[in-house]
């Protein structure tokens, strides 16, 4: 299965000058709890504005270009494995973009601010294919900049 999973302000936005607009330990700690163990997909500037490997997962960076640092793939080898088990879509906007006919689930958290000057967004999620199945506010704790909603969002519910 296809899961996609981002944070975004109460705009859309997610992300200003290929980073995170915001930090959000909680957030974080969520996203590490959904994708451990999982297999995460992302673009090459994503992987570049990551600190490293993330423990416990299998990354997979889709680029035109050849690297040798990280293993790459391609839309259609996703699109295949995600066919034998769950691939997680983590960014950023071009390969959200690619992914979402595809996508079955999506982990979506909404944090509560207004970037200024953002130049990342999330795709439109089309609320006639997708529909809230969970949702969960989150006061910001003292790491945290802001507070957030958590969402789940399924396909075809």
């Amino acid at each position: 299965m296809l899961t996609m999973i981002f944070a975004c302000d109460l705009q859309n936005a997610i992300g200003k000058d290929g980073d995170l607009p915001w930090r959000q330990s909680t957030d974080l700690q969520h996203f590490k709890k959904i994708t451990l163990g999982g297999t995460i997909v992302m673009g090459r500037k994503t992987w570049e504005s990551l600190p490293g490997k993330l423990p416990e997962r299998r990354h997979l960076v889709m680029t035109r270009g050849h690297r040798d640092d990280i293993e790459t793939t391609t839309f259609e080898e996703v699109i295949k494995l995600s066919m034998e088990q769950n691939v997680f879509i983590i960014g950023g906007g071009e390969i959200y973009s690619l992914f979402l006919p595809h996508i079955e689930k999506i982990y979506r958290t909404i944090i509560h601010c207004n970037v200024e000057q953002p130049d990342t967004f999330a795709p439109e999620i089309d609320e006639d294919l997708f529909s809230v199945s969970e949702t969960k506010f989150v006061e910001k704790s003292d790491k945290d900049q802001y507070d957030m909603t958590f969402e789940i969002l399924v396909k075809g519910s």
